[in-house]
């Protein structure tokens, strides 16, 4: 679909008293699959956690890392972050993607407060020349706790 620029200001000078403009786009339908978490239960592919405190013995883990599977190319994933707890925090979220070769990327790391209920997508293309084989959330972190005791949901989608 071609447009002059003089058909766009004919639209702007109509659209002038507060009507809103969208550019028609090809429908293009994107597939997308949920992914398993790592150590899930095989029911749901939504997991739900609590942040903790981060353990000082030697070979504990806080809950902070979830793991999901990826099986088979993407070329791009969707990350879901819902706040179940009934009491506003601010959670610290990072999000990768862990590579076959050994290797990740950083692909989120930012402080994120929505009230109950409410949560966020974050929209990640895949790495071209690389092979994906688990995106990982965190959630929470030793350096600020503010938001331990507070529970959230996570998922993440692999889309073509």
């Amino acid at each position: 679909m071609s447009v002059s620029l003089r058909s766009l200001a004919r639209v702007a000078v109509v659209c002038a008293s507060g009507c809103l403009l969208t550019a028609a786009a090809p429908a293009s339908a994107q597939s997308c699959q949920f992914l398993a978490p790592v150590g899930g239960n095989g029911v749901t592919n939504i997991v739900t956690k609590t942040i903790g405190a981060g353990n000082p013995l030697p070979f504990s883990r806080p809950n902070w890392n979830t793991d999901f599977f990826v099986t088979q190319p993407y070329s791009s994933y969707k990350l879901f972050f819902t706040a179940n707890s009934s009491v506003s925090a601010t959670y610290p979220i990072q999000g990768y993607l862990k590579f076959t070769d050994g290797s990740n990327l950083q692909v989120i790391n930012e402080s994120y407060a929505p009230q109950v209920g409410t949560g966020r997508q974050w929209d990640v293309q895949a790495v071209p020349g690389k092979t994906v084989s688990q995106v990982n959330f965190k959630i929470g972190a030793s350096a600020d706790q503010a938001a331990t005791g507070f529970t959230y949901r996570i998922s993440v989608q692999g889309c073509n």
